[in-house]
């Protein structure tokens, strides 16, 4: 047992501990554990086909990646996101594991190890990736039929918004016990959130991240999401994380700014000494222009995921780039030399985090390393360009199955089995019938 566990788990009295890993979705897996057994075990044991799990339950391809014979695969702790679950009635801890072949090799289906392999890839040229996410979601009215439309709560005035109220601080103040619960699990779980905001629409928050490493941040949003969850549940209001929940309404955002800096001297690779941009800038953006396509099922993983990046509804069509341009994919945000970076707008607010991570992160690597040439910048808005992006999951997972290189970055077994999942998820949709069919094809056909 690494000692900082076991000192943290003494320190704060703590009774039991949540031992998880992300699955392929981002939900957390795993197994809740008393404070004896966790301390008397380095690890823990669980089925490798938990990583191949759907969003709606189903296992995505068991025995080809998996193993028909169903292993057990170790998961290891890592000591350095062991946190307080604030909420719990009593002091429970939360450690997030590292999933390990009996070898102490990674398994490489794992979103955690695949965030990791692409860091080392970085880390190989000397390089790290600084990364700040921006999440949006919706706070809804809790909704137990899922055939019904999602609709905006009552705030503490007793009413519902029914307008646009962007960046309005009373629209957000009419939730402050909500938000200020959520701050106190936030700090108590050691979030480092930054900045709140109303988004565009009706009742749609956005909450920013302080910018650092790329694990740790993707770490804390896969925990953010469960606080936010948690202290809805007790507020009696939903929140959902879904790209678009509404219609008529935007969807949400996981906007991802990204930076590499120098790992031995810290400066930013971005920035010649002249404070000019470099060409590792420009060919992080051309990488990121080729690739994001490619990568669409890791930014966009569902259905409904593309029903958000539609042509002037707040979110981006095609790959185009622009100074502080947000019609564009890719945002090159004001800043000085020691600040430039890049924000990639594609992603949705429903992606696994560490996954969303490593997609971008890869795409702007492949631009670095093959030198890619990016577009001339936009000036004017990207919503009058042609779609440059897949329009549905189908097409995207289709465009991923047939990327060598990216597969040499992220790893061919995992974009195998990521695939896999995706096109599980796909035909299960397809067997559904829609509120939509019915309404216009059930008397008119």
């Amino acid at each position: 047992m690494h000692s900082a566990l076991a000192d943290f788990i003494r320190e704060h009295a703590i009774h039991e501990v949540e031992c998880v890993i992300p699955d392929m979705t981002g939900m957390a897996r795993g197994k809740i554990v008393s404070r004896a057994l966790f301390l008397a075990e380095d690890n823990m044991r669980m089925s490798k086909a938990v990583l191949n799990i759907t969003v709606n339950g189903e296992f995505a391809d068991f025995e080809r990646f998996a193993g028909a014979h169903d292993p057990d695969m170790v998961c290891v702790p890592d000591a350095s996101t062991i946190r307080l679950v604030p909420w719990a009635a009593e002091p429970v801890a939360v450690v997030i594991h590292d999933c390990e072949e009996f070898d102490g090799s990674p398994v490489a289906i794992s979103p955690r190890a695949v965030l990791r392999r692409v860091l080392g890839l970085y880390q190989a040229r000397g390089w790290r990736p600084v990364v700040a996410p921006e999440m949006e979601f919706y706070l809804i009215r809790q909704n137990t039929n899922p055939h019904e439309p999602l609709r905006p709560p009552a705030g503490r005035g007793g009413r519902s918004e029914v307008g646009r109220q962007s960046f309005s601080i009373d629209a957000v103040n009419d939730f402050d016990p909500f938000f200020q619960e959520l701050s106190a699990f936030c700090e108590a779980a050691q979030l480092k959130v930054e900045t709140l905001i109303h988004e565009v629409g009706a009742c749609q928050m956005e909450i920013n991240f302080s910018h650092g490493d790329a694990l740790a941040l993707a770490d804390q949003v896969f925990l953010f999401k469960r606080a936010v969850r948690e202290t809805a549940y007790r507020h009696n209001i939903f929140a959902t994380f879904m790209a678009k929940p509404m219609e008529g309404e935007p969807g949400s955002a996981m906007h991802i700014h990204q930076s590499v800096v120098d790992a031995a001297s810290g400066d930013n690779v971005f920035s010649r000494e002249d404070g000019s941009a470099s060409e590792l800038f420009l060919h992080h953006i051309g990488g990121m222009q080729r690739y994001l396509p490619v990568v669409m099922p890791m930014l966009a993983p569902y259905v409904n995921s593309y029903r958000r990046l539609s042509r002037h509804a707040g979110a981006p069509i095609n790959v185009r780039w622009g100074h502080d341009n947000r019609t564009c994919g890719i945002r090159i945000p004001p800043s000085g030399a020691a600040a430039r970076r890049v924000e990639n707008r594609v992603p949705g607010v429903d992606v696994n985090p560490y996954l969303a991570m490593a997609a971008t992160l890869a795409c702007g690597y492949l631009g670095m390393v093959q030198q890619l040439a990016p577009s001339p910048p936009m000036t004017d808005s990207a919503y009058d360009l042609d779609y440059e992006l897949p329009r549905s999951l189908e097409d995207a997972v289709s465009l991923m199955q047939d990327c060598p290189p990216l597969a040499d970055v992220l790893g061919a077994s995992f974009v195998q089995a990521f695939c896999a999942v995706k096109e599980k998820e796909f035909e299960t949709f397809n067997r559904g019938i829609t509120a939509w069919e019915r309404e216009h094809l059930q008397l008119h056909v």
